[in-house]
């Protein structure tokens, strides 16, 4: 089976992105297919490069970075969410005129046709919230 992810809670203040991490591992221990997860809303923060957790907690987004790497994952931020919460890429963060971007690669900022897609394109989409 082929899943996709929809990640809507923010990390460390939600257990949402943890379980949606642990569940994908899971799946793709038992012989499935992630093919992508989708970050919404508050989720989005899952992907900033400024987040700077303690040592001894597991850093959520090194964690879906690995996931991407490891399995070929695709990681998609839902661009509208991710500006209203100040989480910008390198070329939102020029049209803006700020000077600094916290959202990079493998993160990718799209709209919410991307959700559109990923759902049609697996057999299951999941919500984490």
């Amino acid at each position: 089976m082929q899943y996709g992810l929809l990640v809507m809670g923010a990390p460390y203040s939600s257990a949402a992105p943890h379980s949606a991490l642990r569940f994908a591992h899971q799946i793709i221990a038992c012989g499935h297919r992630v093919a992508g997860v989708f970050f919404y809303r508050d989720g989005v923060h899952n992907a900033s490069s400024l987040m700077t957790p303690p040592q001894d907690e597991l850093n959520l987004r090194e964690a879906w970075v690995e996931l991407h790497h490891t399995h070929g994952v695709m990681l998609d931020v839902c661009v509208a969410a991710a500006l209203r919460r100040g989480l910008l890429d390198e070329s939102e963060a020029k049209r803006h005129g700020k000077s600094v971007a916290n959202l990079e690669a493998p993160f990718s900022l799209t709209g919410l046709g991307q959700l559109l897609t990923l759902q049609q394109q697996c057999d299951r989409l999941i919500t984490f919230a």
